[in-house]
């Protein structure tokens, strides 16, 4: 019962806290033969790291994967992955003020309701610190997909402040430090965050990841439909507060002829000639490009003083300390492309083993 594996035929199971030694996962069901070595791993590493700019935590973490097990001559065994991470930048008197104190809009309370008592030192397992791990297990979900499969993501609204997406351009989202595909908007993020970050506060964002090539057919009726994991994978993560598929929540306002998604033949293959329902139809994949779209919430740590109370019940104020993102929603990125990754190469597991 304790929920730290995902996944069901190409799972993986985290471990670790965020001031702990090391973080870690362990990959299971990933087939034999296939190429994998650490340094195409540490590639989607690196993107979700921290201290990368001044517009996330200044954590210095190089989050150097090592390969323990599951790989030998350079290829997959079949075996479990192993997979770890050292810690190597904690600074955990930044929580010692906070130890017997509820930081507001964090799982301090719900924790310690739940267990007992709670690793306060940035939260522990409810860290984001964990994300290390399901961005390392993507990157292995990534090879059981195969090339055929492209999945991408980028940071659509900061704030109130959202992307034209006449101006979407994918080359521009690795040129920035927002994973924002407009490029007149990420100069504008630039300025508005500066100010968010000088004035001790945080804001909130929508992340959107997309997956092309996947093939009609992957999913399954009633309670193993694609969408309904795809939504469960990325609420997971944390500060996610919100998910759409395709059109999502825009459709409650279309009529049946807006919302419905044309289709004619090219090339013999069905087009759909828009992508309203975001590549799935009953729960299955229809062959289009998967869309899927997660509201994050601002960071709870900010240096405004919040109400809150002890864990004695004494009303008391709070000012968290420490060194925090301004907008956890731009490392997001990675980590929700990783999790769609995990989520689709598991499908593709069950679907070749249910219909060969």
């Amino acid at each position: 019962m304790s929920h730290n594996t995902f996944g069901h035929l190409f799972r993986f199971t985290s471990w670790g806290e965020s001031h702990g030694p090391s973080i870690g996962c362990v990959i299971d069901g990933c087939p034999p033969g296939l190429k994998l070595d650490e340094t195409y791993i540490q590639q989607f590493l690196d993107k979700r790291r921290p201290g990368t700019s001044k517009y996330v935590t200044q954590r210095q973490e190089a989050d150097q994967v090592k390969i323990l097990s599951g790989v030998f001559g350079g290829k997959t065994t079949g075996t479990p992955i192993s997979l770890r991470i050292e810690n190597t930048d904690q600074r955990s008197r930044d929580y010692g003020d906070i130890k017997d104190v509820y930081r507001p809009g964090h799982a301090d309370f719900t924790y310690d309701a739940k267990y007992g008592f709670r690793d306060y030192r940035g939260g522990g397992r409810s860290s984001a610190r964990e994300t290390a791990m399901r961005v390392a297990a993507g990157a292995v979900a990534r090879k059981v997909l195969g090339d055929g499969v492209v999945i991408r993501g980028a940071l659509t609204q900061i704030g109130s402040k959202m992307i034209d997406g006449e101006n979407w351009d994918w080359d521009e989202v690795v040129k920035n430090p927002f994973f924002c595909p407009d490029k007149s908007m990420a100069n504008e993020w630039a300025e508005y965050l500066d100010g968010i970050r000088k004035d001790g506060n945080s804001v909130g964002a929508i992340v959107e990841v997309q997956a092309e090539g996947v093939p009609a057919g992957w999913g399954a009726p009633v309670y193993g439909k694609l969408d309904t994991e795809i939504a469960a994978a990325l609420m997971s993560i944390n500060a996610a507060k919100g998910v759409e598929i395709g059109s999502g929540f825009a459709t409650a306002s279309f009529s049946g002829t807006d919302n419905a998604d044309e289709i004619r033949m090219q090339d013999g293959k069905p087009l759909f000639l828009t992508n309203n329902a975001g590549g799935i139809l009953g729960g299955i994949s229809n062959g289009d490009t998967i869309v899927a779209r997660m509201a994050i919430k601002p960071t709870s740590s900010i240096l405004t003083p919040r109400k809150t109370i002890t864990r004695g019940g004494k009303e008391t104020e709070i000012r968290t300390k420490g060194r925090h993102d301004p907008c956890v929603g731009i490392r997001a990125v990675p980590v929700a492309e990783a999790m769609l990754a995990c989520v689709l190469a598991d499908q593709k597991l069950r679907h070749r083993g249910q219909v060969g």
